[in-house]
């Protein structure tokens, strides 16, 4: 890393404090302190990465896509995106991103949504949904925690007759997103394994975590 202590938009960042390339199919979780900067790197272009928040302390409060849409009145997550949990707090501020949009309406692939579209032929097919559960197990939790996402760079445009439709990717390698914690947050990544749709090119691929320290 070149950059560890470039300035990102709305703040400082600090020396890079931990950096983890999440496997094509993957899960992941860990936590972010408040004050620190979580960066999102779409290594290869085209890849959703699935991400849910809780706060650690009491996981009853956890992301929340409706009062986040509601709050900002926009259809995406982008720069100066307040993500919002279920009880109104700030739980991050996106201060810089490079994909230019990100979707938070479309949900997570499961088992059985796979096989509503795509047939039952993809009935065993690994699925978000089942990287939700098994990481959020590790925490003490169930699928009825598992709730509404983020999709971090799948391209879900809004049909005039308001459907959601999953189009090619728009990130581009080395595309990233970076929001600040303003609580302490845990974050559970599944890195989309869907080869159905076009949301990861038909190719899922590696993805990078990086947290940094304040300045």
């Amino acid at each position: 890393m070149n950059d560890n202590t470039v300035p990102a938009i709305g703040g400082a960042r600090g020396p890079l404090g931990f950096q983890y390339r999440i496997p094509a199919l993957k899960p992941w979780s860990g936590l972010v302190r408040k004050g620190q900067i979580l960066r999102l790197l779409d290594t290869y272009g085209q890849q959703a990465v699935d991400t849910l928040f809780y706060n650690p302390h009491d996981t009853a409060e956890r992301y929340s896509a409706q009062d986040t849409l509601r709050e900002q009145g926009s259809a995406y997550i982008t720069v100066n995106t307040k993500l919002l949990s279920n009880i109104g707090n700030v739980m991050l501020t996106v201060i810089s991103d490079s994909c230019g949009r990100h979707d938070t309406s479309a949900g997570a692939c499961s088992c059985e949504s796979n096989t509503v579209r795509f047939g039952h032929h993809t009935k065993f097919e690994h699925a978000c949904r089942e990287n939700f559960v098994c990481e959020v197990a590790r925490y003490g939790m169930t699928k009825r925690d598992i709730v509404p996402n983020i999709n971090f760079f799948m391209n879900v445009p809004l049909a005039p007759n308001g459907d959601l439709v999953i189009d090619d990717g728009i990130s581009e390698p080395g595309s990233h997103v970076e929001m600040l914690a303003e609580m302490d947050v845990l974050c559970v990544i599944s890195n989309c394994p869907q080869i159905n749709n076009p949301c990861n090119g038909f190719n899922p691929t590696p993805v990078e975590v990086q947290i940094y320290d304040p300045a």
